[in-house]
């Protein structure tokens, strides 16, 4: 054995490895720079590991429908969200806004409507391994757990409904689960008619969630008040910060907060600013206003509007989560700020729309009659 141990420390030490580049083939991939350990990039994305985004508001169905073709599976540059992005973001669920674009003729808009609900669907029936299709707080969580990204359909403009509660009962049966209170004669800027009330309480025992970004003052408050279950805002930021329409000055957000609603602050140059502290102001402005428990996120990607710098796409939710930890904000108001109030809200909307199924029937309630 001692002979052996001789012919083995002669033998000469192995040379470095050196990656051998095939001629004609890509060069290897540079690896990202591993943050410091413990430092709140780290930390970040450690949180989101356990408690991903729930993301307010895509504008990606209405950008896909002028693509001739895509892969977000693999990737798209054409648009802010494919599933690797997502993935990268630690993007949990994502509400795919319905809405139409300003213009659009009202004769068009259930129809429109329709075949962008139809279109959501097709994507996601065309990438199983990345997306879910979820109409529950449970089929939201089953789908995280399975490592993909739930998809909820919503918001969806109330022009859609064309003033018919029964239209409202056949989006819902397709999986809408959002709808925008605002641009009809029952929501105004006067607020909620007499029919306006009645859409909500319909909407209570559905489940369908009252959306009220860019809705009135008035219609915030009404609404706020005539819904048995939470409303949310899914792009509004802070007015006392910047003065937006679709913001929210500090009386609703305190209402907001006081009734268990959900603001879901954007993350749009117009609305919050043009960098990642302004961001990150409005998300602590609204914390303090409302509550903990009543802020949430909204990328807002794929909607036209510039976004932020270092939060170009749905990638970025870790550079915004570490700028908070950097803020000291706490590991439990964090994971309430990107998933625990969104799993609420859901949840709760789908109790209320149970207990209401066993008092109320259906409505048939037209416009002509209450609002006449």
């Amino acid at each position: 054995m001692a002979d052996l141990h001789d012919e083995l420390d002669e033998l000469p030490l192995a040379e470095p490895f050196e990656a051998v580049l095939v001629e004609g083939a890509d060069p290897p991939a540079a690896e990202p720079p591993v943050p410091a350990a413990g430092g709140p990039l780290e930390r970040a994305h450690a949180l989101l590991a356990a408690h991903p985004v729930a993301d307010g508001y895509s504008g990606l169905p209405w950008a896909l429908r002028h693509l001739p073709w895509y892969d977000l599976e693999l990737g798209e540059s054409a648009v802010d969200t494919d599933v690797p992005r997502l993935r990268r973001g630690h993007v949990g669920a994502l509400f795919c806004s319905l809405h139409l674009p300003e213009g659009l003729a009202a004769d068009r808009a259930v129809a429109a409507t329709l075949e962008q609900l139809d279109l959501v669907r097709a994507v996601i029936a065309a990438h199983p391994e990345g997306l879910r299709l979820a109409r529950t707080a449970g089929q939201v969580l089953d789908a995280r757990n399975c490592g993909r990204t739930a998809v909820v359909l919503g918001p969806a403009t109330a022009a859609a409904l064309d003033d018919s509660l029964g239209i409202l009962r056949v989006l819902h049966g397709l999986g809408l689960r959002i709808l925008t209170l605002a641009g009809t004669s029952w929501a105004s800027e006067a607020g909620l008619t007499r029919f306006g009330e009645e859409v909500v309480r319909e909407m209570n025992r559905l489940g369908v969630l009252a959306d009220l970004s860019g809705a009135s003052d008035e219609t915030v408050a009404r609404a706020l008040a005539a819904s048995k279950a939470p409303v949310v805002c899914t792009r509004s930021a802070a007015r006392a910060l910047r003065p937006h329409p679709a913001n929210l000055p500090d009386d609703l957000l305190a209402g907001l907060g006081a009734a268990g609603g959900l603001c879901m602050v954007p993350l749009t140059a117009e609305q919050t600013g043009p960098t990642v502290r302004d961001v990150a102001d409005h998300l602590d402005h609204v914390r303090a206003v409302a509550g903990p428990a009543s802020v949430g996120l909204s990328g807002t990607y794929d909607s036209g509007a510039a976004h932020p710098q270092d939060l170009p796409d749905a990638s970025g939710y870790p550079r915004l989560i570490a700028e908070l930890l950097h803020r000291g904000w706490s590991d439990s108001d964090l994971t309430l700020l990107t998933w625990g109030n969104a799993q609420r809200v859901l949840r709760t909307a789908d109790f209320t729309a149970k207990a209401a199924q066993q008092r109320r029937e259906p409505s048939t309630a037209r416009i002509a009659e209450l609002d006449a």
